[in-house]
């Protein structure tokens, strides 16, 4: 198997609003849209994201009712107080704010208007031996 390429579909109620989030406060840009459609790239993400609104009958009869739900969207990225003084300055909650974890993970979550949790992390340098 060779992969090309990788996708997260999230199936939330409002795909414009989460279109809208991800795009603005994210640097993601619509690469397709359709009625309760949605593809979201940026090119340095290495993953687009789709974003189906929720009863669309494109997915099994099985999933429809389900929204994006238990799962965390995550982004590695470099000056993490940086974009979290630019996340909070564009008016984005932050739903948990910057720690950083016991083996070396720096992170804080924002979280998109349809409930979708995004966390943005960077490691920590490790300590001097």
């Amino acid at each position: 198997m060779q992969i090309t390429g990788s996708a997260v579909s999230l199936t939330v109620d409002d795909v414009a609003a989460s279109s809208a989030f991800f795009s603005k406060h994210l640097g993601f840009r619509e690469t397709m849209a359709a009625d309760g459609f949605a593809s979201l790239r940026r090119d340095d993400a290495g993953v687009d994201l789709v974003l189906l609104r929720r009863g669309i009958e494109v997915l099994p009869p099985e999933l429809r009712e389900q929204r994006a739900a238990g799962v965390i969207v995550a982004f590695v990225v470099k000056d993490l107080e940086g974009e979290e003084r630019r996340l909070r300055a564009e008016g984005v909650p932050i739903t948990m704010p910057l720690r950083e974890e016991p083996w070396g993970e720096r992170l804080f979550m924002i979280t998109d208007p349809n409930g979708v949790v995004i966390e943005l992390v960077e490691w920590a340098t490790a300590p001097a031996a």
